[in-house]
C-alpha cells in the first residue's frame, strides 16, 4: 500500500499516474522538499530519462543548486512578475540569488563558533501521540543550551510536528518531561509555555502564527495583549498597540505596510518577520523554529538565518525543525536525526549531506 512505502517511491507513483494519463507535459512544484538527498538524487536520474524520451518538464523550486542541476533554461519571478528567462550554463547560485532578490545575497550563514551555557531546554523520555492516537515521538530526550541552536533534521512526518506541538504546549505528551529552566511544561498549556520562557515561529505562519484579518499591532499583540504597556486595569488600548508595534516594523525590516496594515496583504516573508518579531520581543529563553524559511525567497532566508545567528548569540536555546538540509548545515552547532518518531544520531555540522541522508531513512542508529 502506498503509505507503506517511502516519501521518495510515493513521488514515483505521482509521476507515473500523470505518465500513464498520457502526459507530455509534467509540472513539479517543490517536488524535494520532503525527500532526502539520495531520493532526490534518484528523482533527477527519473527525469533526466524523460525528458531525453521527450517529455517536457517544468520544475518549480527555489533551491538554487537543484536549479542548476537539473535545469536547461530558468525563468525567475520576484514578487509575481517575471524578471528574465537564462541559460543555466554559465551561472551560479549567486547570479540567480541577486535575480530572485535584486541585491546582492550572501548565501553563507556568517556565524562565529558557539560557546555554550547551561541547558535551557530539557527533554526526556519523551513519547507523544499524533491525530490518529499512534505514536508519533517514541522515548525521545535531548538538551538545548543557552547560547546553541540545534536542529532536528529528518523526512516529513517523523514526528517533527508532535515534537514541537509538545515542547510548545499544543499537545499533551503521554509520558516523559519537558523542562525549560526547571520548569515542568509536559501538561502545560500554550500560555503556560509562553510565561515560562518558549517562544515559538510555528511551521504554518498563516494558520498558527497569524491572524490574518487581523492587522500587524494586533498580531504583534497576540501573547500580551492583557499586560501592560497594551492594557491598563483591564482595558485594551489599541493606540499602545501601534505604538509598541511601529519601532519592529523598522528594526525587523517588515515592508509593505504599518501598524494597522492586514497582515493577509503582506508577502509571506514579510508575515514571517512580524512573527520573528513578536516572538523574540519577548525575549524568550527557549526559541522553537518550525521551519522558519519554507516558501521564502532568498532575500527573506537570508534574514531569517541571520536572526536566529544573533538570538544564539545573545545566549537563547534554540531548537530549529527544518527539512532543509542546506540551513541545518548552516546553523546547527548540534543535529540531531528524527527517524519514525527516535533520535538515530547526533552529528557536528561538518557532516554530509549523504551521512544526514542515511540516517534520515534509518540508517545508522550510532551517534557520529
Amino acid at each position: 500500500e502506498v503509505h507503506d512505502i517511502t516519501v521518495g517511491m510515493q513521488q514515483r507513483v505521482e509521476i507515473l499516474k500523470a505518465l500513464y494519463r498520457g502526459a507530455d507535459i509534467l509540472i513539479l512544484d517543490e517536488p524535494t522538499a520532503v525527500l532526502t538527498p539520495q531520493e532526490a538524487q534518484e528523482l533527477v536520474e527519473i527525469l533526466r530519462s524523460l525528458t531525453a524520451q521527450g517529455t517536457s518538464v517544468i520544475f518549480i523550486t527555489h533551491k538554487l543548486n537543484e536549479v542548476l542541476d537539473i535545469a536547461d533554461r530558468v525563468t525567475i519571478l520576484r514578487r509575481g512578475r517575471y524578471i528574465d528567462t537564462q541559460p543555466t550554463a554559465g551561472n551560479t547560485e549567486r547570479s540567480l540569488a541577486e535575480l530572485m532578490v535584486g541585491r546582492e545575497v550572501n548565501l553563507t550563514v556568517q556565524k562565529d563558533a558557539h560557546e555554550p551555557g547551561a541547558p535551557l531546554l530539557s527533554v526526556r523520555d519523551l513519547v507523544v501521540r499524533d491525530d490518529r492516537d499512534l505514536e508519533a515521538v517514541r522515548g525521545v530526550s535531548f538538551d538545548v543550551h543557552a547560547g546553541e541552536i540545534v536542529a532536528i533534521a529528518g523526512v516529513d512526518g517523523n514526528g517533527q510536528a508532535e515534537l514541537i506541538d509538545a515542547v510548545t504546549g499544543l499537545r499533551t505528551p503521554v509520558s516523559g518531561s519537558i523542562t525549560v529552566k526547571d520548569r515542568q511544561l509536559a501538561k502545560a498549556s500554550p500560555h503556560q509555555c509562553l510565561e515560562a520562557g518558549v517562544g515559538h515561529i510555528p511551521t504554518d505562519r498563516q494558520h498558527r502564527g497569524l491572524v490574518m484579518d487581523f492587522s500587524l499591532a494586533e498580531n504583534v499583540a497576540l501573547h500580551d495583549f492583557a499586560k501592560p504597556p497594551i492594557a491598563r486595569h483591564g482595558w485594551l488600548s489599541p493606540r499602545r498597540m501601534v505604538q509598541v508595534c511601529e519601532p519592529l516594523i523598522g528594526e525587523f525590516d517588515i515592508r509593505g505596510g504599518g501598524p494597522e496594515t492586514r497582515a493577509s496583504s503582506l508577502s509571506g516573508g514579510n508575515q514571517q518577520k512580524v512573527i520573528i518579531a513578536r516572538e523574540i520581543t519577548r525575549d524568550p529563553d527557549v526559541l522553537v523554529a518550525g521551519q522558519p524559511t519554507r516558501g521564502l525567497d532568498v532575500g527573506a532566508i537570508e534574514y531569517v538565518h541571520r536572526r536566529l545567528v544573533a538570538e544564539r548569540d545573545e545566549g537563547r536555546a534554540i531548537m530549529l525543525v527544518s527539512l532543509e538540509l542546506d540551513e541545518v548545515l548552516g546553523l546547527a552547532d548540534r543535529i540531531l536525526v528524527l527517524f519514525e518518531g527516535r533520535i538515530v544520531g547526533e552529528y557536528a555540522p561538518g557532516v554530509t549531506k549523504e551521512e544526514l541522508g542515511v540516517a534520515m531513512l534509518g540508517g545508522t542508529t550510532a551517534a557520529a
